[in-house]
């Protein structure tokens, strides 16, 4: 992906080095940590993971003292601002399309822990969006992850997991995240996950509209690029992580879609850059 030499955000914030740290309680350990990793991988939501460890984790200290960042921490850092400046300039013109003013996310980068308006922001919860602040959190090293243990690795790869957070602000400012929300409320549980997965299959779709544009207008994309995208779409599918995680898979409880659901979702939005071919919502089948 070209991104060297480009804008960065200036709506970053980044407080890796002096974000806040855990302080272990009594009762705390190895165990909730293995919790918190199954729920994770069994596609649950950040709130639900914050619900499994902040018995165990203790309370956030205060920030602790800065250190210096190696030279590999500051590109991640470049790279993220200019993916994020990238989904602003994509976003702004669609929406001023139809009629509508794009209020721009934060996106913060942290390490370990911090704070949101949805609870502590954990790096075991991965990268995530906050409605009720508006913003993108995400500890970069899990892009290590992507490589390393999801097998997607690529620098496009990450802009994909970053453009599919920011994907989740423009249901936000759509109104979509709110009506799910309403929703919720009238049904059960299992129904509320189907629902889930539409939202987070229409955040996919959104993903490959920005990747549309931004390669319409700047010219980002190198050979492979599109490959790497589709590659961390469907390494984080329900089936392929719960496989990996638990040797079955549990369709009953997917929250985020199969890997071919992403990955399809993904490229349509991609090949189309039409924002109104992504109503998930009413799509039948999935």
């Amino acid at each position: 992906m070209l991104w060297r030499g480009r804008r960065q955000s200036e709506n970053v914030e980044d407080v890796r080095g002096g974000g806040g740290r855990r302080v272990a309680a009594v009762g705390g350990g190895l165990g909730a940590i293995i919790i918190a990793l199954v729920v994770l991988f069994l596609g649950g939501k950040p709130e639900d993971v914050v619900q499994v460890l902040q018995p165990q984790q203790g309370r956030l200290q205060a920030p602790a003292s800065s250190r210096q960042m190696s030279p590999e921490e500051k590109a991640a850092g470049e790279f993220a601002g200019v993916v994020l400046a990238d989904t602003e300039d994509v976003w702004k013109t669609l929406f001023q399309n139809l009629g509508r003013t794009y209020r721009e996310p934060k996106m913060v980068l942290f390490t370990d822990v911090t704070r949101s308006g949805c609870g502590a922001a954990q790096a075991s919860t991965g990268p995530f969006y906050c409605p009720a602040d508006e913003k993108v959190y995400i500890d970069l090293s899990f892009l290590d992850e992507l490589q390393r243990r999801l097998n997607a690795p690529g620098d496009f790869a990450a802009a994909y997991v970053i453009a599919h957070e920011v994907g989740h602000h423009v249901q936000k400012l759509l109104g979509i995240m709110d009506q799910v929300d309403r929703a919720r409320s009238q049904m059960s549980e299992q129904e509320y996950s189907g629902l889930s997965v539409r939202l987070e299959l229409q955040a996919d779709f959104f993903a490959g509209v920005w990747a549309h544009h931004a390669q319409r207008t700047k010219n980002i994309i190198e050979a492979g690029d599109i490959e790497e995208g589709m590659n961390a779409a469907s390494a984080v599918g329900d089936d392929r992580i719960q496989r990996q995680s638990q040797g079955y898979v549990s369709p009953e409880s997917f929250t985020h879609g199969t890997s071919e659901q992403r990955l399809r979702w993904f490229l349509k939005g991609y090949k189309t850059g039409d924002m109104g071919q992504g109503d998930t919502f009413r799509a039948n089948p999935l």
